[in-house]
């Protein structure tokens, strides 16, 4: 039998080079390239016997037998595929039919990549066997020949091929690992099963492992059965019809390990030019992970039921993360990496595709088991609200899934916001919120005591996120909204009452100039407001200032300390104590501590912390204690 040593095509032996003398860390996806490439000759197998069944004889069991030894330190698979032939094995082991390859090898030895992920940004699934070998053989019969070969290369330019007879179709690759310490591990039974059901665990075919021969009680070596290792099937695949309640929640745990049960879950198959399927779930409980900086998204991504990467953060926006599950592409390359993700067109209809089936879900939730999905809002509402952050495109979806606590509604009771217009008075022409601390704060606040007078009722605002969103959240169905604590409050009056403020702005003039020349250092202006009915003063946030809220936020996440924005302190001229101030105004001139106590009383009416407590306290005590005398 002749022996033809051939060289590699110069761009192979870049390759090879680059590789065997990479950093490439995650060595272990050399075997689920093997298994995939297994995957393809089987079903190209399987595919030409449709025409032409002597290819597949009848009774014929397709599947992927893998062994190892590790005295010997090698490892093989072997497949009983369409095989190959003398012309195959050149042209698909010896070279690389690809446009542009030469200039991306130049490109990565020019930018001194050597520890680039190669199997990530190039499709050289093959080539990943000399990673770990030293010495690669492919004992192959091409199904319908008679002719088998050994191919044979130490990934050093030159590869040989030599006619060796082989009984069954097929390919079986042996791999001689290098003799180095973390190569030669995958030479282990418990190695391999754990590569396998990691990447290739829905792999159509049987993948079975093959223990080494063990030595029974006469001392005899003695073979043991092979143990299939990827036993369950792709419920992804398969027909929703054929699927039952109980399989979709068992699966959920697969992928989620969460222990609970999924809220709401959605399966697709989209077929056409771009085929994939996708099998997602919301769940019930916040995942445990989701408020880690480190935080993990929940799609896993295969190719062709061979697992790519988990935490795919391509597949769905971050307001999305607490979904659960998987995404199968027919379409895209195996050998798929993070950058070729962020600029693959399919991967962006995908994105697409997926983010609109959890709406979806979500809305059918919301719109069919109200109960449910309040308990579910509870849980991971406040995800949710992030995605009016810097997105323009699902707002309108996002709107309808929001969720609040107002004025009006019982304890732990929620509304929408389409509730909420439906019974606004005709009088009322905007959506009104307060943003606070936390809802006992909001409740009490004496902002609300003329909407509470008029009929109008306020959404309360108290998640950290809530400010954020209101920036993108301007209208819903022709409602603007407002902040009940920005600016002033312009109702509707009648001449009466434009008449009594006009008189009130004049008389209580001087205690206004009194008290912003008292708090000149916090206050940025005093004025009387109609707003407040039972209070006698309280804070505003100017129209286009940063509120206080914000400001503490933006100190926390490390943007500095910023210069505090002033407030607007609004005194209610009905009230007695602000009556009663005037008066002693106009009589002494001077009003003490007063000024203290109606600014720290002012901060803790809405939650907030007094700049000096001690100080506070003391303008208390000095007024009681007058009051006693």
């Amino acid at each position: 039998m002749a022996t033809e040593k051939m060289e590699f095509q110069t761009e192979v032996r870049d390759l090879l080079n680059l590789m065997i003398h990479s950093l490439y860390s995650n060595k272990e996806i050399f075997l689920r390239e093997l298994v995939s490439n297994a995957a393809d000759a089987l079903d190209k197998r399987r595919f030409l016997s449709l025409s032409e069944s002597s290819l597949l004889p009848a009774g014929t069991e397709l599947r992927i037998d893998i062994s190892v030894n590790q005295e010997g330190k090698f490892i093989t698979i072997e497949d009983n595929g369409i095989g190959m032939n003398r012309e195959d094995l050149i042209s698909h082991l010896g070279t690389i039919a690809r446009s542009g390859t030469k200039n991306f090898l130049k490109d990565l030895k020019e930018s001194d990549k050597s520890g680039v992920d190669l199997i990530g940004q190039f499709g050289v699934g093959f080539y990943s066997s000399f990673m770990v070998a030293h010495k690669v053989e492919v004992h192959t019969l091409k199904a319908g020949e008679t002719q088998g070969h050994l191919w044979t290369s130490e990934g050093n330019g030159e590869f040989e091929i030599t006619e060796a007879p082989k009984q069954n179709p097929g390919t079986k690759i042996t791999l001689y690992l290098k003799d180095e310490e973390d190569v030669s591990e995958f030479a282990s039974e418990w190695q391999v099963k754990s590569i396998v059901q990691k990447y290739s665990e829905f792999v159509s075919y049987g993948i079975y492992l093959h223990p080494e021969p063990a030595k029974n009680e006469k001392g005899e070596l003695e073979a043991k059965e092979a143990e299939r290792l990827n036993k369950k099937q792709a419920l992804w695949r398969q027909p929703e019809k054929e699927i039952t309640e109980e399989q979709y929640k068992e699966f959920f745990q697969v992928v989620s390990h969460e222990g609970s049960e999924p809220a709401a879950w959605n399966h697709t198959h989209a077929e056409g030019s771009q085929e994939f399927w996708s099998l997602v779930y919301i769940p019930s409980k916040a995942p445990f992970n989701i408020w880690h900086n480190e935080r993990a998204h929940g799609l896993k991504l295969y190719v062709k039921k061979v697992f790519i990467m988990d935490d795919c953060k391509e597949l769905l926006p971050t307001w999305l993360r607490f979904v659960r599950g998987v995404v199968d592409s027919e379409d895209l390359p195996l050998n798929v990496s993070r950058e070729i993700l962020q600029s693959n067109k399919l991967i962006t209809h995908i994105r697409k595709h997926v983010t609109k089936k959890v709406l979806d879900s979500l809305a059918n939730m919301a719109e069919k088991e109200s109960e449910k999905y309040l308990a579910w809002w509870k849980e991971l509402g406040m995800i949710l609200k992030e995605g009016f952050y810097m997105n323009w495109e699902h707002l309108d979806e996002l709107k309808k899934l929001l969720r609040f606590e107002s004025s009006r509604t019982e304890k732990d009771s929620y509304m929408s916001l389409t509730e909420y217009v439906a019974r606004m008075p005709e009088s009322q022409k905007e959506i009104y919120y307060l943003i606070g601390e936390n809802k006992e704060a909001v409740a009490h606040s004496p902002l609300l005591e003329v909407f509470q007078a008029k009929g109008y009722e306020v959404l309360f605002m108290t998640d950290t996120i809530d400010e954020f969103m209101m920036g993108s959240l301007n209208e819903f169905e022709g409602k603007t909204f407002r902040d009940i604590s920005r600016g002033d409050v312009e109702f509707e009056k009648n001449d009466e009452e434009k008449k009594a403020e006009e008189e009130s702005k004049t008389s209580f003039k001087g205690l206004c100039e009194y008290l912003q020349k008292s708090l000149d250092a916090s206050i940025k202006e005093v004025r009387i407001t109609t707003r407040l009915k039972d209070s006698p003063c309280c804070l505003v946030t100017g129209e286009d200032a940063m509120s206080s809220r914000m400001e503490r936020m933006m100190e926390a996440m490390g943007h500095g300390k910023a210069e505090k924005s002033k407030r607007i302190l609004e005194i209610n001229p009905a009230h007695p104590i602000c009556v009663m101030l005037k008066e002693k105004l106009e009589k002494s001139g001077d009003l003490g501590d007063w000024s203290k106590a109606l600014y720290g009383g002012a901060l803790l009416s809405e939650g907030q912390p007094l700049p000096n407590p001690a100080e506070y306290v003391q303008a208390i005590n000095h007024l009681l204690t007058a009051a006693a005398k």
